[in-house]
């Protein structure tokens, strides 16, 4: 499991919330559960308590986002930088799986150990140590908050050209969909002042000149 697949962590705990439109399922320790994905063991260990310590996160994390979003690099490094101070990682190298081409050898790779004190603290590293790693290879402008109004999911732009907007496909269709109906109101309403404006220059205009 490479390091920049952590970073899904930090926007699944993010997008639990929706804050513009008042929405929140980060409400039980299953979804917390749900949200460690196929690392089934470190769900395990997840309580009650871990909703509110997550909550918690998830505000610190979104912060970072919106500081990334609105181009103040330094501001989300540095709160990044903060959660990993308080949240630190205990990385190993891992070899669970075995390579096809290699005769049965392990395929090695960086893991992050399972130390932590408590669920939260298990997962807020991992996602703030996926986050780092997307961070400092890609950009501090990889990191992005949904265009498409009320959502303000958040996002990792892994495209070619840093081309993305939208959280996803639904949203940059719904977005675009606005857009075109915006236009369409903004022609009507041009061809409406025209002819309006046509109408009232020929009212003028002396009977004896028509």
């Amino acid at each position: 499991m490479e390091l920049a697949y952590y970073s899904d962590y930090a926007v699944r705990l993010v997008n639990t919330e929706q804050p513009e439109r008042g929405t929140d399922s980060l409400t039980s320790v299953e979804v917390v559960r749900e949200l460690f994905g196929p690392a089934q063991q470190a769900a395990r260990r997840a309580t009650d308590s871990d909703v509110t310590r997550l909550r918690t996160v998830r505000a610190r994390l979104r912060a970072v986002f919106e500081a990334a979003d609105a181009g103040d690099e330094v501001l989300a490094v540095d709160l990044l930088n903060a959660l990993m101070m308080e949240f630190p990682v205990s990385p190993q190298i891992s070899g669970h799986e075995q390579r096809d081409d290699a005769g049965g050898r392990p395929d090695w790779h960086m893991h992050i150990a399972e130390q932590a004190a408590n669920a939260t603290a298990g997962y807020t590293a991992t996602a703030c140590m996926g986050l780092a790693f997307h961070l400092t290879e890609l950009g501090v402008d990889r990191l992005g908050i949904c265009q498409a109004r009320p959502c303000r999911n958040v996002y990792l732009d892994t495209s070619t050209n840093r081309s993305r907007r939208y959280c996803s496909d639904r949203c940059a269709t719904r977005a675009n969909v606005a857009a075109y109906r915006a236009r369409k109101r903004l022609e009507s309403e041009r061809s409406a002042r025209t002819g309006r404006t046509a109408e009232a220059a020929q009212d003028s205009t002396p009977a004896t000149e028509r």
